[in-house]
Protein backbone atom coordinates (compact mmCIF):
# COMPACT_ATOMS: atom_id res chain seq x y z
CA UNK A 1 0.00 0.00 0.00
CA UNK A 2 1.42 3.68 -1.13
CA UNK A 3 1.85 5.65 2.03
CA UNK A 4 1.09 9.69 1.16
CA UNK A 5 4.41 11.21 2.92
CA UNK A 6 2.37 13.66 4.84
CA UNK A 7 -0.97 12.04 5.72
CA UNK A 8 -0.16 8.46 6.67
CA UNK A 9 0.70 8.30 10.65
CA UNK A 10 1.64 5.06 12.87
CA UNK A 11 -1.28 3.25 14.93
CA UNK A 12 -0.40 4.77 17.81
CA UNK A 13 -0.69 8.61 16.37
CA UNK A 14 -4.09 7.60 14.58
CA UNK A 15 -5.61 6.01 17.92
CA UNK A 16 -4.45 9.18 19.74
CA UNK A 17 -5.78 11.86 17.24
CA UNK A 18 -8.59 9.88 16.57
CA UNK A 19 -9.66 9.94 20.54
CA UNK A 20 -9.09 13.06 20.76
CA UNK A 21 -11.09 13.94 17.73
CA UNK A 22 -14.05 11.51 19.34
CA UNK A 23 -14.07 13.96 22.12
CA UNK A 24 -13.25 17.00 21.50
CA UNK A 25 -11.11 18.04 23.91
CA UNK A 26 -8.16 19.71 24.80
CA UNK A 27 -4.49 18.43 23.59
CA UNK A 28 -2.62 20.45 26.45
CA UNK A 29 -2.48 22.86 28.85
CA UNK A 30 0.18 24.20 30.50
CA UNK A 31 0.75 27.08 33.33
CA UNK A 32 4.01 29.21 34.09
CA UNK A 33 4.17 31.50 37.08
CA UNK A 34 5.13 34.90 36.66
CA UNK A 35 8.40 36.18 38.67
CA UNK A 36 9.59 39.23 40.34
CA UNK A 37 13.49 39.40 41.49
CA UNK A 38 14.32 40.91 44.92
CA UNK A 39 18.03 41.44 44.76
CA UNK A 40 20.94 40.85 42.15
CA UNK A 41 19.17 42.87 39.27
CA UNK A 42 21.65 43.22 36.47
CA UNK A 43 24.90 41.04 38.94
CA UNK A 44 22.62 38.00 38.36
CA UNK A 45 23.71 37.79 34.96
CA UNK A 46 27.66 37.78 35.75
CA UNK A 47 27.16 35.16 38.69
CA UNK A 48 25.73 37.02 41.49
CA UNK A 49 23.11 35.00 44.00
CA UNK A 50 19.57 36.52 43.63
CA UNK A 51 15.91 36.21 45.63
CA UNK A 52 13.66 35.49 43.31
CA UNK A 53 9.95 35.51 44.09
CA UNK A 54 7.20 33.47 41.73
CA UNK A 55 3.81 35.27 41.40
CA UNK A 56 0.64 34.14 41.94
CA UNK A 57 -0.07 35.93 38.33
CA UNK A 58 0.90 33.85 35.81
CA UNK A 59 -0.01 32.63 32.10
CA UNK A 60 -1.72 29.36 30.68
CA UNK A 61 -1.03 27.88 27.43
CA UNK A 62 -3.81 26.02 25.65
CA UNK A 63 -3.51 23.71 22.63
CA UNK A 64 -6.97 21.89 21.13
CA UNK A 65 -6.47 20.09 17.55
CA UNK A 66 -9.09 20.85 14.65
CA UNK A 67 -11.13 18.03 13.03
CA UNK A 68 -9.44 19.49 9.19
CA UNK A 69 -6.17 18.98 8.19
CA UNK A 70 -4.34 22.00 6.36
CA UNK A 71 -1.66 22.27 8.76
CA UNK A 72 -2.57 25.55 9.88
CA UNK A 73 -1.59 26.49 13.67
CA UNK A 74 -3.85 29.27 14.49
CA UNK A 75 -2.75 31.51 17.86
CA UNK A 76 -4.13 34.13 19.86
CA UNK A 77 -2.82 35.50 22.75
CA UNK A 78 -5.34 36.97 25.39
CA UNK A 79 -4.90 39.82 27.85
CA UNK A 80 -6.42 39.84 31.70
CA UNK A 81 -9.38 41.35 30.54
CA UNK A 82 -10.06 39.13 28.04
CA UNK A 83 -9.20 41.11 25.27
CA UNK A 84 -6.98 39.42 22.36
CA UNK A 85 -3.74 41.35 21.83
CA UNK A 86 -2.45 39.45 19.21
CA UNK A 87 -3.04 36.83 16.39
CA UNK A 88 -1.24 34.66 13.54
CA UNK A 89 -1.64 31.70 11.64
CA UNK A 90 1.32 29.70 10.65
CA UNK A 91 1.83 26.46 8.48
CA UNK A 92 2.67 23.65 11.34
CA UNK A 93 5.55 22.28 9.58
CA UNK A 94 7.58 24.83 8.66
CA UNK A 95 6.13 27.62 10.77
CA UNK A 96 5.71 29.95 7.88
CA UNK A 97 3.75 32.89 9.11
CA UNK A 98 0.54 33.13 6.82
CA UNK A 99 -1.09 35.68 8.76
CA UNK A 100 -0.60 38.35 11.25
CA UNK A 101 -1.99 41.13 13.59
CA UNK A 102 1.82 41.83 14.68
CA UNK A 103 4.63 41.09 12.42
CA UNK A 104 7.43 41.68 14.80
CA UNK A 105 5.90 39.59 17.37
CA UNK A 106 5.11 36.54 15.04
CA UNK A 107 8.68 36.09 13.92
CA UNK A 108 9.46 35.93 17.56
CA UNK A 109 7.37 33.25 18.13
CA UNK A 110 8.38 31.47 14.77
CA UNK A 111 11.99 31.82 16.05
CA UNK A 112 10.83 29.88 19.15
CA UNK A 113 8.90 27.43 17.21
CA UNK A 114 11.65 26.59 15.15
CA UNK A 115 13.86 26.16 18.25
CA UNK A 116 11.89 23.72 19.46
CA UNK A 117 11.35 21.87 16.37
CA UNK A 118 15.18 21.47 16.11
CA UNK A 119 15.91 20.45 19.73
CA UNK A 120 12.89 18.37 19.19
CA UNK A 121 12.40 17.04 15.69
CA UNK A 122 9.01 14.72 16.64
CA UNK A 123 7.40 18.29 17.68
CA UNK A 124 4.06 18.88 15.59
CA UNK A 125 4.54 15.66 13.64
CA UNK A 126 0.75 15.65 11.70
CA UNK A 127 -1.32 17.41 9.82
CA UNK A 128 -4.64 18.39 11.87
CA UNK A 129 -5.13 21.84 12.34
CA UNK A 130 -3.56 23.54 15.50
CA UNK A 131 -5.31 26.06 17.89
CA UNK A 132 -3.41 27.59 20.10
CA UNK A 133 -4.66 30.39 23.27
CA UNK A 134 -2.85 31.92 25.88
CA UNK A 135 -4.17 33.77 28.98
CA UNK A 136 -2.15 35.82 31.11
CA UNK A 137 -3.79 36.80 34.49
CA UNK A 138 -1.33 39.90 34.73
CA UNK A 139 -1.48 43.20 32.72
CA UNK A 140 0.84 42.43 30.02
CA UNK A 141 2.65 45.72 30.79
CA UNK A 142 3.82 45.14 34.04
CA UNK A 143 6.79 42.80 33.48
CA UNK A 144 6.57 40.09 34.99
CA UNK A 145 7.12 37.88 32.51
CA UNK A 146 4.71 37.74 29.31
CA UNK A 147 8.31 36.13 27.37
CA UNK A 148 9.44 34.11 30.51
CA UNK A 149 5.61 32.40 30.87
CA UNK A 150 5.62 31.86 27.42
CA UNK A 151 8.94 30.14 26.42
CA UNK A 152 8.58 27.77 30.02
CA UNK A 153 4.75 26.86 28.65
CA UNK A 154 5.90 26.27 24.94
CA UNK A 155 9.18 24.31 26.25
CA UNK A 156 7.18 21.86 28.15
CA UNK A 157 5.12 21.42 25.29
CA UNK A 158 7.63 20.36 23.23
CA UNK A 159 9.33 18.71 26.02
CA UNK A 160 12.31 20.55 25.64
CA UNK A 161 14.99 22.17 28.37
CA UNK A 162 13.38 26.06 29.25
CA UNK A 163 16.35 27.63 30.43
CA UNK A 164 18.34 26.49 26.71
CA UNK A 165 14.99 27.65 25.36
CA UNK A 166 15.49 31.11 27.12
CA UNK A 167 19.01 31.49 26.50
CA UNK A 168 18.74 31.01 22.94
CA UNK A 169 15.67 33.15 22.10
CA UNK A 170 16.14 36.05 24.73
CA UNK A 171 19.47 35.34 26.55
CA UNK A 172 19.36 37.14 30.19
CA UNK A 173 19.83 34.93 33.38
CA UNK A 174 16.92 33.08 32.98
CA UNK A 175 16.08 33.25 36.75
CA UNK A 176 12.07 33.91 35.12
CA UNK A 177 12.14 30.43 33.64
CA UNK A 178 13.25 29.41 37.66
CA UNK A 179 10.18 31.39 38.92
CA UNK A 180 7.77 29.74 36.02
CA UNK A 181 8.67 26.58 37.17
CA UNK A 182 8.58 26.91 40.97
CA UNK A 183 5.66 27.38 43.38
CA UNK A 184 7.94 28.49 46.55
CA UNK A 185 10.32 31.28 46.96
CA UNK A 186 14.01 30.46 45.25
CA UNK A 187 17.56 31.76 45.73
CA UNK A 188 18.97 31.23 41.94
CA UNK A 189 22.15 32.03 40.23
CA UNK A 190 24.26 31.25 37.26
CA UNK A 191 27.15 28.98 38.48
CA UNK A 192 29.48 29.24 35.43
CA UNK A 193 26.66 29.55 33.42
CA UNK A 194 24.39 27.13 34.35
CA UNK A 195 21.16 27.61 35.81
CA UNK A 196 20.78 26.60 39.96
CA UNK A 197 17.93 27.68 41.56
CA UNK A 198 17.24 26.56 45.32
CA UNK A 199 13.58 26.75 47.07
CA UNK A 200 13.61 28.80 50.09
CA UNK A 201 11.59 29.39 53.09
CA UNK A 202 11.02 33.14 52.83
CA UNK A 203 7.90 34.23 54.60
CA UNK A 204 9.08 37.44 56.16
CA UNK A 205 7.30 38.16 59.81
CA UNK A 206 6.93 41.78 58.57
CA UNK A 207 5.19 40.75 54.84
CA UNK A 208 1.99 42.82 55.58
CA UNK A 209 4.50 45.54 55.17
CA UNK A 210 5.51 44.98 52.06
CA UNK A 211 4.20 46.46 48.90
CA UNK A 212 4.74 46.37 45.11
CA UNK A 213 3.97 49.64 43.32
CA UNK A 214 4.39 49.90 39.50
CA UNK A 215 5.72 52.75 37.89
CA UNK A 216 3.45 52.88 35.19
CA UNK A 217 5.83 51.90 32.84
CA UNK A 218 7.18 48.66 31.31
CA UNK A 219 10.93 48.08 30.93
CA UNK A 220 12.52 45.97 27.84
CA UNK A 221 14.71 44.15 30.05
CA UNK A 222 17.08 43.15 26.67
CA UNK A 223 17.90 46.80 26.47
CA UNK A 224 18.68 47.01 29.61
CA UNK A 225 20.90 43.92 29.86
CA UNK A 226 22.61 45.11 26.58
CA UNK A 227 23.51 48.66 28.03
CA UNK A 228 24.22 46.38 31.52
CA UNK A 229 26.91 44.48 29.68
CA UNK A 230 28.47 47.41 27.58
CA UNK A 231 28.95 49.53 30.56
CA UNK A 232 32.24 49.67 32.64
CA UNK A 233 32.77 46.50 31.48
CA UNK A 234 36.47 46.60 33.04
CA UNK A 235 35.27 46.93 36.60
CA UNK A 236 35.35 44.27 38.88
CA UNK A 237 31.81 44.22 40.10
CA UNK A 238 31.01 42.92 43.59
CA UNK A 239 29.38 39.69 42.93
CA UNK A 240 30.61 38.24 46.41
CA UNK A 241 28.67 41.56 48.43
CA UNK A 242 25.46 41.57 46.66
CA UNK A 243 25.17 37.83 47.18
CA UNK A 244 26.21 37.78 50.59
CA UNK A 245 22.90 40.63 50.87
CA UNK A 246 20.72 38.38 49.60
CA UNK A 247 21.90 35.54 52.07
CA UNK A 248 20.86 37.73 54.60
CA UNK A 249 17.73 39.36 53.12
CA UNK A 250 16.23 35.74 52.55
CA UNK A 251 16.52 35.26 56.30
CA UNK A 252 16.19 38.45 57.89
CA UNK A 253 13.58 38.44 60.83
CA UNK A 254 13.62 42.12 61.92
CA UNK A 255 12.24 44.89 59.58
CA UNK A 256 14.49 47.72 60.15
CA UNK A 257 17.79 45.22 59.24
CA UNK A 258 15.94 44.36 56.26
CA UNK A 259 15.66 48.16 55.30
CA UNK A 260 18.85 48.75 55.75
CA UNK A 261 20.07 45.61 53.40
CA UNK A 262 17.83 47.12 51.03
CA UNK A 263 19.23 50.74 51.07
CA UNK A 264 23.05 48.90 50.84
CA UNK A 265 21.96 46.82 47.89
CA UNK A 266 20.31 50.30 46.14
CA UNK A 267 23.99 52.35 46.83
CA UNK A 268 25.89 49.38 45.65
CA UNK A 269 23.96 48.85 42.17
CA UNK A 270 23.51 53.08 41.81
CA UNK A 271 27.64 52.51 41.38
CA UNK A 272 27.73 49.32 39.08
CA UNK A 273 25.52 51.14 36.25
CA UNK A 274 25.58 54.80 37.12
CA UNK A 275 22.43 55.76 38.27
CA UNK A 276 20.74 57.43 41.44
CA UNK A 277 18.54 55.26 43.62
CA UNK A 278 14.54 55.65 42.51
CA UNK A 279 13.98 56.98 46.02
CA UNK A 280 16.37 59.56 45.36
CA UNK A 281 14.88 61.03 42.29
CA UNK A 282 10.69 60.59 42.68
CA UNK A 283 10.18 59.48 46.35
CA UNK A 284 12.64 61.31 48.80
CA UNK A 285 9.69 62.07 51.07
CA UNK A 286 8.78 58.32 51.61
CA UNK A 287 8.42 57.70 54.81
CA UNK A 288 9.58 53.65 53.97
CA UNK A 289 12.23 51.81 52.47
CA UNK A 290 12.12 51.29 48.82
CA UNK A 291 14.16 49.38 46.43
CA UNK A 292 14.24 48.49 42.37
CA UNK A 293 13.31 45.51 40.95
CA UNK A 294 14.46 44.49 38.08
CA UNK A 295 16.08 47.10 35.23
CA UNK A 296 16.02 50.31 36.67
CA UNK A 297 13.34 52.81 35.93
CA UNK A 298 10.20 50.48 34.92
CA UNK A 299 8.10 48.19 36.23
CA UNK A 300 7.54 47.16 39.76
CA UNK A 301 9.41 48.14 42.99
CA UNK A 302 9.48 46.92 46.15
CA UNK A 303 8.42 49.65 48.90
CA UNK A 304 8.35 49.30 53.10
CA UNK A 305 5.60 50.73 54.92
CA UNK A 306 2.32 50.68 56.61
CA UNK A 307 -1.88 51.60 55.80
CA UNK A 308 -0.50 54.95 54.55
CA UNK A 309 1.89 53.64 51.64
CA UNK A 310 -0.70 53.07 49.40
CA UNK A 311 -2.31 56.44 49.99
CA UNK A 312 1.16 58.38 49.48
CA UNK A 313 1.91 56.56 46.03
CA UNK A 314 -1.51 57.14 44.60
CA UNK A 315 -1.13 60.51 45.25
CA UNK A 316 2.09 60.65 43.29
CA UNK A 317 -0.35 58.95 40.35
CA UNK A 318 1.15 55.56 40.97
CA UNK A 319 -2.20 53.88 41.16
CA UNK A 320 -0.84 49.93 41.36
CA UNK A 321 -0.09 49.57 44.60
CA UNK A 322 -0.19 45.68 45.27
CA UNK A 323 0.56 44.09 49.40
CA UNK A 324 2.83 41.05 49.09
CA UNK A 325 0.47 38.15 50.19
CA UNK A 326 -1.46 39.53 46.98
CA UNK A 327 0.90 39.31 44.70
CA UNK A 328 3.47 36.36 45.90
CA UNK A 329 2.86 32.36 46.35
Amino acid sequence: MRRNKYNSCTKFRYRFFYLLLFYKSTILNFYSNGKLLITSEYLVLDGAKSLALPTKFGQNLCIKISDTCNRILTWNSIDNNGTKWFSCKMNTLSFAVVSSSDKKIALTLQQILLEVKKVNPKFLQFDYNINVTTNLTFNKNWGLGTSSTLINNIANWGNINAFDLQFKIFGGSAYDIACAQNNHPILYQLDTKNPKAKKIDFNPLFKEQLYFVYLNKKQNSRNAIEKYKKYNTNAKKPITEISNITNQISIEKSLINFEKLLKEHENIIAKVIDMQPIQKTLFKDYFGQIKSLGAWGGDFILATGNKDTVHYFKNKGFETVIPYSKIIL
